[in-house]
């Protein structure tokens, strides 16, 4: 199992709610396939956003990064809809 880092930041002027980071993981597993190799996701508040910890059945670094950006990607506009911007790949 791998851990990927995926920061995400607060869109300008979204104000931020105790109840986002239940929301924002709830989303992740909606849009994950099982192809996708998610295990379990750890979230955790920063200044700037959040700190999405993402655990992947995969065999490396590299290719467990690779797996997460097809999630991520799917994820984005509902995210977004949450006041929080995902990372370009």
């Amino acid at each position: 199992m791998r851990v990927v880092l995926a920061s995400l930041t607060r869109a300008s002027g979204s104000p931020h709610r105790a109840e986002t980071l239940a929301v924002v993981t709830d989303l992740l597993w909606a849009h994950a396939l099982p192809e996708d190799g998610l295990e379990h996701v750890k979230p955790r508040s920063t200044d700037c956003g959040i700190d999405l910890y993402l655990f992947v059945r995969a065999d490396g670094d590299d290719p467990a990064v690779a797996q997460m950006r097809p999630l991520l990607d799917r994820a984005r506009r509902s995210i977004a809809a949450q006041g929080y911007l995902v990372p370009a790949p």
